[in-house]
């Protein structure tokens, strides 16, 4: 039993200002984050949606959204790596207050800060590798890409396909140490946008996976009841990151234009900036309340809820970013004011899980009374 919950907006109020000082030179040499984590670490901040019962700090799902969204206005690529980390975390959290696999993770967290690593938006319901069977378990060889803050993490949370003699080809989903035999990182991270979250690719060169390691086995391709938590539970906190650029972003802009005075068409374009805002703050809101702090057994409705959302605050993000510039004018374009790297970072909400247009069809397919997703 550890102490109290950490305080999330003194460790905002603390290190937001240390990331932000920081953000431009990671960004402009796409260096991953690493002063930031180990602060992090140092404030016990990975460990702190683990309960208290397991050794964690025992903060909520909606304090763990208001700390991602905090660092998010500091630093985009800080808050995106840790958010990959703490949607593992809060997953687990579900399944171990619902009976289901999850502790021995959640303790693994807080034994010594342990930092998760998340391969689940690229793999979706197919995912790719391949097990084979071996003696106590398998052997996976797979090439994993999009694994942001590998290069600080500790355990890999992936799946990957097995050709069950029986049931036919499964995905089986698993942990496995970043330090194991046959695991590297294949440094490829060069972007756009959120350059400093070391996303690169994990290679997994016939890698030893145990038996017991083994946390869920499910059809190739087909929709699974788990995504139901997964999405549910995933995206507000991925979400929250780009609701924080969109707020540093607006923040920075209103400075600005205020400095200039209104011109006849500033402040309009102030006016549409801070609509597009709180559409985004709203939207977050409501993906928060759908989790009911992890105390809700999603369905398909509540994953739906959550991905319609998710479109919602990502194109709100990219067009109060967008107005942001405008708003600023020729001073927004320079790197110095940061409102381009808001832009750049912004654009990378799109491609979470799901996509719009395939949140659409998830979506419509749905309200016709169709299967979300063609097998």
């Amino acid at each position: 039993m550890t102490g109290p919950a950490p305080d999330w907006k003194k460790a905002v109020a603390e290190l937001a200002s240390v990331f932000a000082e920081r953000a431009a030179a990671y960004d402009g040499t796409d260096t991953f984050v690493a002063e930031n984590y180990a602060d992090m670490r140092a404030t016990k901040l990975f460990s702190a949606l683990v309960p208290q019962a397991l050794g964690g700090g025992g903060l909520s799902y909606s304090e763990a959204c208001g700390l991602i969204r905090g660092f998010g206005r500091a630093c985009g690529s800080t808050a995106l790596a840790f958010s990959m980390h703490q949607h593992l975390v809060a997953t687990a959290l579900w399944n171990y207050r619902h009976g289901k696999p999850g502790e021995a993770l959640l303790r693994a967290v807080a034994e010594g800060e342990r930092v998760l690593v998340s391969t689940g938006a690229s793999d979706w319901l197919s995912s790719s590798g391949v097990l084979e069977r071996c003696e106590g378990g398998y052997r996976v060889t797979a090439t994993k890409p999009f694994a942001s803050g590998c290069v600080a993490g500790d355990l890999l949370v992936t799946s990957g396909r097995y050709n069950d003699p029986v049931a036919g080809c499964q995905v089986l989903h698993f942990s496995v140490s970043m330090a194991a035999e046959g695991v590297r990182i294949d440094r490829v991270w060069e972007t756009m946008g959120m350059r400093g979250t070391g996303s690169h690719t994990v290679v997994l060169d016939n890698v030893f996976v145990p038996e017991r390691a083994i946390t869920l086995c499910r059809p190739c391709g087909e929709y699974h009841p788990a995504w139901n938590v997964i999405l549910t539970v995933a995206l507000p906190l991925t979400s929250a990151v780009y609701v924080g650029i969109a707020e540093a972003a607006a923040e920075k802009a209103c400075g600005i234009a205020a400095r200039k005075g209104d011109d006849g068409v500033n402040a309009l374009v102030i006016g549409e900036m801070q609509t597009e805002l709180t559409t985004a703050r709203i939207a977050l809101e409501s993906m928060i309340a759908n989790v009911n702090e992890l105390d809700v057994e999603p369905g398909v409705q509540h994953a739906n809820c959550a991905l319609i959302r998710k479109t919602i605050v990502a194109e709100a993000v990219k067009r109060t970013a967008d107005k942001a510039l405008e708003a600023t004018g020729g001073a927004g374009y320079f790197r110095r004011f940061g409102i381009e790297r808001f832009l750049r970072d912004a654009q990378a909400a799109q491609f979470h899980p799901m996509p719009a247009k395939k949140q659409h069809r998830f979506t419509g397919r749905l309200a016709m009374g169709l299967d979300p997703i063609v097998p």
